[in-house]
């Protein structure tokens, strides 16, 4: 009788798919879980820090540095300083991408908040737009394509550095990973890891979706921009910027 494809122990092989469908939709159910809770709790951090920034200019500052400072740790020792914290759990890893996303995230709600133009402010103040009104009504609608592009860069790399919690066994696809690298299971490393790039391609496909339907006069002024004519404004009062990337 032939030999399988999982005794030959070759890099493509479906009798691998078959056989471990279960752990490999547990694997990926976890590691998208993990990137969405990470990514949803690093935006709800972000925000009040951007604003702080952009209300107190002073801490700026120390805010960004802060933020980037984060960002260069590598993620072994940031998991490994996050252990007497949380212990051994999914809390680490969540945390660690939490913190790794700020620096993203902060510089680009800033971004966006100072392309806002200053006519599109003061035509909402004589309409009477209070502060918070200002900042949810036309503000934040404004920036949403500097958001947009912050949140798609820390979501491709929360896929990433998700697969450096199989250390604490909470991996997600890192776990297969990192348990067919041990064992050279050559078609556990290379599903997993095409699964986690698969990940990725999706994630930003559908933001990149997300933040068109989200900001339709970005593409109106586009196409008004190809024509030669003059971009549509958003309404009768606010004029859209550019993308900013």
């Amino acid at each position: 009788m032939a030999e399988s494809c999982l005794t030959r122990n070759e890099w493509i092989c479906g009798e691998y798919l078959r056989s471990r469908s279960e752990e490999l939709t547990d694997a990926t159910v976890e590691h998208v879980t993990i990137t969405l809770v990470a990514i949803a709790l690093a935006l709800l951090v972000a925000f009040p820090l951007a604003l702080l920034a952009r209300r107190w200019r002073l801490a700026a500052g120390p805010i960004l540095s802060l933020t980037t400072v984060l960002y260069t740790v590598p993620s072994l020792a940031m998991y490994a300083l996050l252990l007497p914290v949380f212990g051994i759990s999914v809390s680490v890893v969540v945390c660690g991408l939490v913190l790794y996303s700020l620096t993203i995230l902060v510089r680009n709600i800033l971004t966006g908040l100072d392309s806002v133009p200053d006519e599109a402010r003061e035509a909402a103040r004589g309409m009477g737009y209070g502060r918070a009104r200002l900042l949810f009504g036309v503000e934040l609608p404004l920036a949403l394509p500097s958001l947009m592009a912050g949140v798609r860069i820390a979501t491709v790399s929360a896929v990433s550095l998700t697969t450096v919690g199989a250390i604490v066994d909470h991996g997600g696809l890192g776990n297969l990973i990192y348990t067919g690298m041990d064992s050279y299971f050559k078609a556990q490393v290379l599903t997993a890891s095409v699964l986690c790039v698969l990940l990725a391609v999706a994630a930003d496909v559908l933001l990149l979706g997300a933040q068109r339907l989200l900001t339709p006069w970005t593409r109106a002024g586009g196409r008004a921009g190809r024509r030669g004519a003059a971009p549509i404004p958003r309404d009768s009062v606010i004029d859209a910027p550019g993308t900013v990337v």
